[in-house]
């Protein structure tokens, strides 16, 4: 076969792999939209965080900024539609602002242990072995403790503040996502397009990065989406307990923390933080079952 000829065929081939990618993420797009439940949670998802993301030119007030002589003001309130805090502070205002810190503390610690723990967990699952050995024996240390106390435990021993408590988020998550990602991987390493794809002379890294990775990065980036809402329930746990999140900061966890004392005297004012936590935790879940069923071809 002539040089053109091969480069002629290859190209063929690089188009109908193409083609069945864009085959493949339309079908998903497509039974994703007839799911309502899925459709609607992200249409929720989207508006909070459009609302977050525009809250200086939303919020009403400053966030930090409160009166003793407003302070525990009812829901309905002229001005203060959702009532004040201790503080006096608009409840508007803060949810919107501590909208912003609840997600990124439930995204940012998700979204680096899909990095690290995919990379450890496809590394595990492809080379096998003794690496695979070390790897998730290593993983089933983390699995001795239960998720809360783990992460008490690593942001007490830290010290409060985001940082740590982001950090030690990524501690706990990452076993998980080593787990589903060697699983996943073990699957596939021995399917016959990986064996063709060895045979032919690619190197290990060539195998991985463009016949392994295709096939389990839809599961790995599925079940991280599902650990958001844990994620983000687990970090309003540390800024409620005192290890995440501080005052005067505006934080979902936070102002739970802030406002049990009003729970008697304006139990509607001080739930609103808890709902929003309830709301989006909620969204989220559903959202990663939608796309679960959305990305199984046998669906």
């Amino acid at each position: 076969m002539s040089a053109t000829a091969a480069k002629a065929e290859l190209a063929v081939q690089a188009a109908q792999a193409a083609a069945v990618s864009r085959g493949y993420w339309a079908g998903v797009w497509k039974r994703l939209r007839r799911d309502p439940m899925a459709i609607g949670c992200a249409a929720v998802l989207l508006v909070m965080l459009a609302v977050i993301l525009l809250a200086p030119w939303i919020a009403p007030y400053d966030p930090t900024q409160g009166s003793m002589m407003r302070r525990l003001r009812p829901m309905g309130t002229p001005g203060y539609p959702l009532g004040t805090d201790e503080l006096g502070r608009d409840m508007v205002t803060r949810l919107i602002y501590g909208g912003r810190l609840s997600w990124f503390m439930g995204i940012v610690p998700v979204a680096l242990a899909f990095v690290v723990g995919g990379t450890l967990g496809v590394l595990a699952g492809y080379a096998g072995g003794r690496l695979n050995m070390l790897i998730m024996r290593t993983t089933d240390v983390f699995y001795a403790f239960p998720s809360v106390l783990l992460a008490v435990a690593i942001s007490g021993a830290l010290g409060a503040g985001i940082t740590n408590a982001i950090l030690s988020l990524t501690l706990v998550f990452v076993p998980p996502i080593i787990r589903v990602a060697e699983t996943v991987t073990t699957g596939v390493r021995n399917l016959d397009f990986v064996d063709a794809a060895r045979a032919s002379g690619a190197s290990a890294f060539t195998v991985v990065r463009v016949h392994v990775l295709g096939n389990v990065l839809g599961p790995i980036f599925v079940y991280a989406t599902s650990l958001i809402s844990v994620c983000m329930i687990l970090a309003s746990g540390l800024s409620f307990l005192g290890l995440g999140t501080r005052p005067p900061d505006a934080e979902w966890g936070l102002m739970l923390n802030t406002l049990r004392t009003a729970i008697y005297s304006q139990p509607w004012v001080a739930v609103l933080p808890g709902v929003c936590i309830f709301v989006t935790s909620i969204c989220f879940n559903l959202l990663s079952d939608g796309l679960r069923q959305a990305m199984d071809v046998k669906a």
